[in-house]
Parts: structure tokens; sequence; C-alpha cells
């Protein structure tokens, strides 16, 4: 008989045996996903609210527009495989997947992209971009896989703009339920929401594109940044983006266990300002503000160095982009001088309301403390996300606040007169409707640089920088966006390694 120890040896042999001739022994890379996110959605309709959030848990991964963006912030298919466009550019003929389903079965075809665009661009639209829908003069079904949509006048961001999420086509029998439980066409289906927690989706076994990787995706909110590190520490979550606790990343950076990656975002952010209120009508008063900030403070001491300033509302990686941060360099006793001539020599005080991120609570206190020096006494209110949408976004009742403003290219929204800033401005307008009436590329650059401008010379709100965009993950992630064209958290193309 074979005593204890040959009896092991031989047992041992067998295995290594059996697995040689059973070929090699690789470990199955893991098919779910935990990306942490610093603010719930309010809902997860994308065509019904402004909050980002909505659209970093939807976009791509449940709803779909006729075109989408990808990483690099190139305009490509979506639901529409292809499209022609008129030689005048107002008629927009849209060639549908003929496979796509909405998540519950029924056909995503013309009629839902009728239905989607009309209720966009409708009398009682709630769509927080309705904007972008505002040239659409019909849209024609001519049958179920095509759309022709006809514009009453050119707009050379029209494919674009059908690439938000605001632009996402949703189904007539579901689209009131979506804010619950959204129903789109994308790779991934809504599995369930667990209030103050996550959100977690599900692969489409009947997605009639390319099937992600992942089976299943779960979008974890925590915001509060020392949870976040300790969230990430531990393992819980896989990969952060739009990770913000930026004193935090030199850790990171240091642990082979994990990867930084940090990018460019479209978020303008601005000291927000209610341009109807007293004294903030007054444009001595706007620049005298302006030339109290001092940016380079800001990013070095809310984003630890990782971000550009601006001088306008444009972001300095695109083209058309015009460098006017030294219009208002940092300079208090101009500032004071500009005070005394508007009549305010003893300064005045002012409520400023702060949002929750962490960007604008902390830039809020420093720029409170700015102000201070040149006699605006700021009283800071903190607000959460419901009460601020709805006082400040929607209300308009405020003085000053902070935010960033991340859809891209949005300068449009000074030309909007109705938006929360209470702008006004015939030069500007005048500007707008010839950028909505060019096609040629390089001339759309040129009345971009001034719109810029304008907005600058007249200091409509204070121009602080460019929210970057720091993802924090564990090594073996791999597809998440480096830079963040669009509102968005794509996991479509996300893998392990």
């Amino acid at each position: 008989m074979l005593n204890h120890t040959k009896r092991l040896a031989l047992a041992a042999a067998l295995a290594i045996g059996s697995a040689l001739a059973s070929g090699p022994v690789w470990a199955q890379a893991r098919t779910d996903l935990v990306v942490g996110m610093r603010l719930e959605p309010p809902h997860l309709d994308p065509t019904a609210g402004a909050a980002a959030a909505i659209k970093e848990v939807t976009y791509a991964n449940l709803f779909e527009g006729l075109t989408r963006v990808d990483a690099e912030g190139n305009v490509g298919a979506g639901l529409a495989q292809r499209w022609e466009v008129s030689p005048d550019g107002l008629t927009y003929t849209f060639h549908l997947r003929p496979g796509a389903k909405f998540h519950d079965g029924r056909a995503a075809d013309s009629a839902a992209v009728k239905f989607s665009l009309d209720r966009a661009r409708g009398a009682d639209s709630v769509n927080a971009q309705k904007a972008y829908f505002a040239a659409i003069a019909a849209v024609d079904t001519p049958d179920p896989q095509t759309a022709v949509v006809t514009l009453s006048r050119p707009d050379g961001l029209f494919l674009f703009h059908m690439a938000t999420g605001d632009a996402s086509i949703v189904a007539p029998e579901t689209a009131g339920t979506n804010k619950q439980k959204p129903i789109g066409t994308g790779p991934f289906k809504f599995d369930r929401w667990v209030a103050g927690d996550r959100v977690v989706l599900a692969r489409n076994p009947d997605y009639d594109g390319p099937k992600p990787a992942l089976e299943r995706v779960t979008f974890r909110f925590i915001s509060d940044p020392a949870a976040q590190v300790a969230a990430l520490k531990a393992g819980d979550i896989d990969t952060f983006p739009q990770f913000d606790t930026y004193e935090a990343l030199p850790q990171f950076r240091d642990d082979p266990a994990f990867t930084v990656m940090v990018g460019t975002t479209e978020g303008e952010t601005i000291l927000a300002t209610n341009n109807a209120r007293k004294p903030f009508d007054d444009v001595r008063v706007r620049r005298a503000m302006a030339y109290a900030i001092d940016r380079k403070t800001l990013i070095d001491g809310v984003l630890f160095g990782n971000g550009a300033p601006i001088g306008s509302h444009f972001p300095p990686h695109r083209a058309g982009y015009v460098d006017l941060t030294g219009l208002y360099a940092y300079d208090p006793a101009k500032a004071k001088a500009l005070l005394a001539q508007a009549g305010y020599a003893n300064g005045f005080e002012t409520t400023l309301k702060l949002p929750p991120p962490i960007y604008a609570r902390r830039s809020g206190e420093l720029i409170a403390a700015m102000l201070a020096e040149v006699g605006i006494r700021a009283k800071v209110e903190p607000m959460e996300w419901a009460p601020w949408l709805e006082k400040v976004f929607k209300g308009k009742d405020y003085d000053l606040t902070l935010i960033a403003h991340t859809e891209p290219l949005d300068i449009d929204i000074y030309a909007r007169p109705d938006y929360y800033f209470n702008h006004k401005s015939d030069r500007f307008n005048a500007v707008e409707g010839e950028l909505n009436r060019t096609q040629d590329q390089e001339k759309r650059n040129a009345l971009y640089g001034e719109q810029q401008k304008i907005l600058a010379e007249d200091a409509v709100n204070g121009f602080l920088f460019m929210l970057p965009a720091a993802t924090v993950q564990k090594a073996g992630v791999q597809g998440m966006w480096v830079n963040r064209p669009v509102q968005a958290n794509d996991v479509t193309g996300v893998r392990w390694k």
C-alpha cells in the first residue's frame, strides 16, 4: 500500500497531467463593474432633466439618440446607421437600424423618432435643452426605417445635438414612466434602483448591435470625499470617473493596483451671476468681481493644480478658443476702484448659493474670501441638488451661485431669453444668429471667438476654470473614457483585462 506522502504525490501528478491534457487553465475575466459617482440622479429620463448625473448613468448605456458621440468627441452612427443632408442644410434623412428595439420589445422605428423630436420641441416640453430642437420645422416618416427632419434654418450643430442625451429616442408608450423605469434601445437594460445607494443595469440580450463585455454594471453613489477614497481602497468601487478629491490622486498614482487618468471635460466652471438683480445689473460691479478673483489660487487650492483657467465660456481644447484670461487679471485695487465708481465704495452684502459638488463648495468658500477683500460680503448658503435646481436654475431666485456647465459647445445658452443668468445682449444674439446660418467651420470658429469676447467684456459671469476629468480605477479596467466630450459614463466598451 502507498503511504500517505506517496498518495499525495501521485494525486498531485495526476492533477497536473489532467490539466496539461486539457490545455492551459485561464482565470476568467470579470463581467461585472461597479462605477462610483458622487451624485445620485434625481431621475433617469435624460430628456426631462438638466442634472448631469442622469446622462452619466443613461447615455449610450440605456438610451440612444439618432447619432452618438464617441470617446474623442466625434459624431457617429447611433440609432441611425447613416444619413444624408440636403445641399441647403435644411433636410436630414436618417436611415435607422432595421433591428433596433426598445427593451420591452417594441420596434424603435421612425414613429418613435417623430414622437421623441416632436415631444422635445413641443410647447409643453420639459427638455433641459429645448433650444437644440428649435430649428426643427417638421419630422416625416416615409417608412418605418426612415425619418426625415426638416429644419427652418441651417443648424451647424444639429447632428452634434442629436447625439446628446437630451435627444434620446424614447417610446410613446413608456415616455411617461422613464424617470423611474427607463426603457431605451441601448445595450444595457434597467435592472433596479436602490434609492440613496445604487442603480443597477444588466446586459440587454436582444440588443441588435455589438454586445458589451460586461453583463452587469452598478452605479454607486458616494458623495463624501473620504468615503470615496475608502471605497476605492477597499475594492468596493472598480472605477470612479469624475473623481474630484484631487488631493488624493498622488496616493493612487503611487499604488500599482490603480490607474489614474486626467483628461478634459466640457465643464466651464463659473461664478454664475443674476444679471437682472441689483447691483449685478451694473457691468462695473461684474467687472469688479472679475478683478477680485484669483484663478490660480482656485486651481491650486481646489483642483490641486489639475485644471485650466478660462476667461470666457469656451473650453481651451476646442478649435475656436480665444485666450481671454488676461482681460481681468487678478487686481483687487482695480476691483475696489470699479466698485467705488458704481456707488459701492463700502461694498455690499450678497448671497452665494452653492450646490453639492466638492469643487463648488470649495471654490465658493475661497471666492467668498476673495470678494470680502474688496468689500463684497457674500453669505455662503450650501444647497442640495433638488432645491438648487428648483430655486436657482429654474426659479432664478439667487444673487450668485457656482456651477460647472458640462454641456458641450453650450455658449448658445447666453442667447436664451429665459436662461437663469438673465443675460440680455443684442450684439451677442446677432452673432448667434450668424453662427446658426454658417456651415463653414473656420467661419464658425471666428464667430465663436466674437461671442467669447462679448461675454468677457460684459463680465456676464465670473469665468473660473475648466473642470478636469480625473478617473481613478483598478488597474484591470479597460475602456473607460479619458476625456468627457459629453456628459457620460459610457461602459459599452469597458472590459477587464
